[in-house]
């Protein structure tokens, strides 16, 4: 899959290398492994719904993949991530529980949108690239509350997310989109949709998504873009207010080291967004680390 600039787009030096790169690798990887698989945010805020509660459970998975980078990882919150490499099909995983996607959710929205044009033979009306471009590129929520209403809301994206096969995750009630409880599974789930073959969505849809997520504005960086600066991700974060406490989350996809990974982070407690956005550098790092 080569992803290819949208028209009527100024390519960048992210976009003409970024894009390619990532689309190209994800391509080969996946032929190779036969694998298929704004600072405070003004994301809306519900009544505090409590997320799952977290344990500590580590999963080493065999070959030369290994959680014990992430031993040194420090963190005054909790944190999830699983990260696939599309080389060899090896997968870490490292914690569990239910988390708040923030803004990740987003990339989930867009994939529903474009599921539903595409079942109407129809492409992105103007109004749609605006609003999706915003939302990815820049994390606007506004664009992302106008496009989640347009899909039809909680209900069809629970449907969407049915179809694509994510079954630990729950759209958040009353529009609060920004709310929807996730795993780091099912959001490795939500990345094969974008980038994996075989997925729901046609190349175009998905090379339409993978533009977008190469070029997201430097204060939507992190995470996932600590192992590589031309990264293809989304990230969200938002104090509850309940506690003051942050979630901090970074989904994407990477290529280190001549490999190509997809990765998921999620956390929740972070005592501030800096430190959670720190927390999301290490952990996907050590974690990378792990593969070596």
């Amino acid at each position: 899959m080569t992803i290819t600039p949208r028209p009527g787009r100024k390519s960048t030096p992210a976009r003409a290398i970024g894009r390619p790169v990532i689309g190209a690798l994800i391509s080969i990887a996946l032929a190779v492994a036969a694998w298929a698989t704004t600072a405070r945010s003004s994301e809306a805020i519900a009544p505090e719904p409590r997320a799952t509660a977290l344990t500590s459970a580590s999963l080493p998975l065999a070959g030369n993949t290994s959680t014990n980078t992430l031993a040194g990882v420090s963190a005054d919150g909790h944190y999830s991530l699983a990260v696939a490499d599309l080389d060899t099909g090896q997968s870490l995983t490292h914690g569990n529980g239910s988390f708040d996607t923030a803004s990740i959710v987003k990339v989930d929205i867009l994939a529903a949108l474009l599921y539903q044009l595409q079942q109407e033979g129809a492409e992105p009306s103007s109004s749609q690239d605006s609003l999706a471009t915003a939302m990815i590129e820049l994390s606007d929520n506004a664009s992302a509350t106008a496009l989640f209403r347009q899909i039809g809301g909680k209900a069809a994206l629970d449907d969407f997310n049915d179809v694509i096969g994510l079954t630990e995750t729950d759209v958040g009630a009353d529009g609060y989109w920004g709310l929807t409880q996730t795993t780091a599974a099912d959001q490795i789930t939500v990345l094969r949709t974008v980038f994996g073959s075989g997925s729901v969505l046609t190349d175009e849809s998905q090379s339409y998504i993978q533009a977008l997520m190469s070029d997201v504005a430097d204060s939507q960086r992190f995470g996932v873009s600590a192992v590589a600066d031309d990264a293809a991700l989304k990230v969200g974060y938002l104090q509850r207010s309940a506690t003051g406490l942050w979630d901090v989350t970074s989904i994407g996809v990477a290529h280190v080291g001549g490999r190509t990974y997809m990765i998921a982070f999620l956390s929740k407690d972070n005592l501030t967004l800096q430190e959670g956005m720190a927390l999301a550098d290490d952990a996907v790092t050590a974690a990378v680390d792990g593969f070596n």
